[in-house]
């Protein structure tokens, strides 16, 4: 064959590839995720000069005189990652035209299948007509259409189009699909850059649930474009029913907004506005909401709810990434009361309590720096804000830490800072035994700021036999700066020194040995661990303000650690020693076992559990006495899917159980679960006067390969009250999911606007999702 002729069969070639992709293009981003106009176009135009080409037929006829090409019977090209097939594929140099006939089927280089019975195109590809025209994505959506044509280059129409994303049924295929798209035309208008669909309706079982005359969407070219998005449905027991409907709006390559607006069957109308920024090394956004209520008697009497008719907020969140090692950002709202964002649900601000924080970090190598300030928004309907009066504000609080990058002695030496600096306006005390005096300050009006750091030093070595020996040596400082109020009636000698300052040194050294145990079918180690700690007592032990050190429980978890105190506020003093044994097996059926034991011993000095406390945090911790209770944690792992882990603490003397924890989870194939149990003896000059016992499970039961039934709970034993309970349907397949699912809670210390909520969600793959959400929780 002739270079010449060679050259048209290419040239027939690529026209007939690039014609059937052009030809069979997705018309909208929406509906079908496949190439656009102008990507199919240049994915089969723009190849490799040295493509290589495979054209295989039973006949192929080259017409000089006619100038046509023609290739008969059992078509086959393959090219520059395209693969089609045709009975007949007729080239007609005079008129330009390409013509294909007979089961043609393209696979492109995406894995995309089109299917046609003819196909009729100009050379370059400006004018053609598709006939009975399929197309399957390798995401498996579907488009089909009785015909397909492309007009004047820039304009692509489909006749009698119909989309969807299901799989088709495999029992019965001519059965409709859960839902599909249908339009009398469609047409794509490559420069509007739009797609209109005609006469188009949506259909759900087979059955019409929607037409509209027109719809006219941005094609899959376009990444943005003002318009509204899907509604959202929203319910609560006092602002009733609610439908929202957002409308994008595209300002700039880097900017945009949705306005939102939402008619709530009870209260009116909720206009919401986000507008966001991009920029180089960051982003942000700025939100807006506000409404006028139409029947603040639906609210109970006496709320923040129910004392004004307008309500708003102005709400913003930034992050930037300064260099590759620090970053800024914020996370901030401002309300009319301290209730509204919770009321109506606004996303991401409808937490009890909103946590408005502005933070500086930086992470190096062998350092990390943390600035953070916080203002917290208690949401409870109080219209005298009683709690959040009661919350501090801290500006700043600030964490640094550093490990030496060189060996000192043959050890690591790090350093740790830590800066705190906080005003409440309000003291919080607590009347725990209902006697008319305080027992518990949890926080002291006024301000105050308080500077720590600590230089610490450690080096592990190998001893005989393989023991472990880990020697440390550690010297911490704290500096306060105190103006606050003094807690009245409280018994344990508060400092009236406005800058006290505590010094704390430790020498202390770990001492592990652990046992390797094989046998034919498992692995243990057993680990006996040792350690000793030398402190001075804590200076101002009580007699100062406790902010972050409030929460105390001693387990298995902390057994070891050389400060069970939960922060900086108070520290661990005196010469203590932990004791106790740590467990770890393996074995072949694929079952393991892990198993901490243990306890700790005040050997010499001041006990830091047993001292005075203004929220009394070491009273019944299990610290408080010279040999302190037993504490042993046990897990284990079953190839079955189950997991069983078990947490006590034992009375030193009577072994008497002080705190349980439980938990058990189970997940296979159709059943899902998960159950908590909780037991925590009464702390009376801590927190609670009662024993406390709890439950909390949640299930999944897949009742058929798409239906399940779902629930969760929360069960106080010793009040016999449900404290939230939940329960719902769901149904997933490849190309939908829906659910529906009923709330509610029991709060008795708690103000809120609704009680139960129903949520459900509905989605459609590729088209977009509904939502009814609550608005409480």
């Amino acid at each position: 064959m002739a270079v010449k002729d060679r050259g048209n069969i290419r040239r027939l070639s690529v026209a007939l590839l690039t014609s059937v992709a052009v030809c069979a293009m997705a018309p909208t981003a929406p509906l079908v995720h496949a190439q656009s106009l102008s990507d199919s176009a240049s994915a089969a135009g723009n190849v490799p000069d040295d493509a290589k080409l495979l054209l295989a037929a039973n006949e192929l006829i080259y017409d000089r005189d006619a100038e046509r090409i023609v290739a008969n019977g059992a078509v086959q090209i393959n090219y520059a990652g395209y693969q089609m097939v045709a009975r007949q594929v007729v080239y007609d140099q005079k008129t330009g035209r390409v013509t294909a006939a007979g089961n043609i089927e393209l696979v492109e280089p995406t894995g995309n299948r089109i299917y046609a019975d003819s196909l009729d195109v100009t050379d370059n590809f400006s004018d053609g007509f598709l006939r009975t025209l399929r197309l399957e994505s390798t995401d498996n959506t579907r488009l089909v259409a009785e015909s397909a044509e492309r007009v004047g280059g820039d304009q692509m129409i489909l006749h009698k189009g119909v989309y969807t994303a299901c799989l088709p049924c495999a029992e019965n295929p001519s059965r409709p699909p859960l839902w599909q798209v249908k339009a009398e035309r469609v047409v794509q208008d490559g420069k509007k850059k739009t797609v209109r669909l005609e006469r188009a309706r949506f259909e759900l079982f087979g059955k019409s649930l929607v037409t509209l005359p027109f719809i006219e969407v941005p094609d899959n070219t376009v990444k943005r474009k003002s318009g509204f998005l899907f509604p959202r449905f929203r319910s609560g027991e006092n602002v009733g029913f609610g439908i929202s409907v957002p409308y994008y709006i595209a300002i700039a390559p880097d900017r945009d907004a949705t306005v939102t607006a939402t008619g709530f069957s009870a209260q009116g109308v909720l206009l919401e506005a986000e507008i966001r920024q991009r920029f180089e090394k960051g982003q942000a956004n700025l939100r807006f909401a506000g409404i006028s209520q139409m029947n603040t008697d639906e609210f109970t009497v006496g709320t923040s709810d129910a004392s004004r008719d307008t309500r708003g907020l102005v709400a913003s969140k930034g992050e930037f990434k300064i260099n590759p090692r620090w970053t800024f950002g914020w996370d901030v709202m401002v309300q009319s009361d301290n209730n509204f964002a919770r009321t109506y649900g606004i996303d991401g601000l409808n937490s009890s309590t909103n946590t408005n924080v502005v933070y500086l970090t930086g992470v190096g190598e062998r350092n990390f720096f943390d600035m953070r300030g916080y203002y917290f928004d208690v949401q409870d309907a109080d219209v005298n804000n009683t709690s959040e009066k009661k919350q501090a504000t801290v500006l700043p609080v600030i964490d640094y830490s550093y490990y030496a990058p060189e060996l000192v002695a043959g050890g690591q030496l790090s350093g740790t800072m830590n800066l705190t600096s906080l005003s409440r306006f309000s003291s919080e005390f607590a009347d725990l035994n209902s006697d008319g005096t305080f027992d518990v300050y949890r926080g002291l009006k006024g301000h105050m700021n308080r500077l720590s750091g600590e230089l610490a030093w450690e080096r592990t070595f190998d001893g005989p036999g393989g023991v472990q020996i880990t020697p440390l040596l550690a010297a911490r400082g704290d500096v306060f700066g105190l103006a606050m109020d003094e807690p009245t009636g409280y018994a344990g000698g508060y400092t009236t020194n406005d800058a006290p300052a505590r010094a704390l040194l430790t020498a202390g050294v770990e001492v592990r040995y652990p046992w390797l145990i094989t046998t034919d079918n498992s692995s243990h180690i057993i680990e006996p661990i040792a350690q000793i700690y030398a402190r001075n007592d804590e200076d101002f032990a009580g007699q100062l303000p406790n902010e972050d050190a409030q929460s105390l429980v001693f387990d298995a978890s902390n057994l070891f650690s050389r400060n069970k105190f939960s922060g900086f506020d108070r520290v661990e003093g005196g010469t203590r020693a932990n004791l106790g044994m740590r467990y770890t097996g393996s074995f072949d059926n694929g079952v393991g076992v892990r198993a901490v034991i243990g306890q700790s011993y005040h050997l010499a000095g001041l006990n830091s559990y047993a001292t005075e406390d203004l929220l009394a945090v070491g009273s019944d911790s299990g610290l408080e006495t010279d040999v302190s209770d037993y504490v042993a944690s046990a897990g284990f792992e079953l190839p079955m899917g189950l997991s069983l882990s078990a947490g006590v603490r034992l009375d030193e003397k009577s072994l008497d159980v002080r705190r349980t924890d439980l938990n058990a989870t189970y997940a296979r194939d159709r059943f899902e679960t998960s159950l908590t149990f909780t037991q925590v003896d009464a702390r009376p000059e801590y927190s609670y006067r009662n024993d406390n016992q709890t439950i909390t499970t949640s299930s999944t039961v897949k009742v058929t390969e798409n239906w399940s039934v779902f629930g969760s709970l929360n069960y106080d034993i010793d009040a016999d009250k449900f404290n939230r309970r939940s329960v719902g349907l769901s149904y997933a397949d490849e190309c939908t999911i829906f659910s529906i699912t009923y709330s509610d809670k029991y709060d008795p210390n708690a103000e809120t606007a609704n009680d139960w909520t129903i949520g459900g969600r509905l989605v459609f793959r590729t088209l977009g999702e509904i939502n009814l959400s609550d608005t409480s929780f």
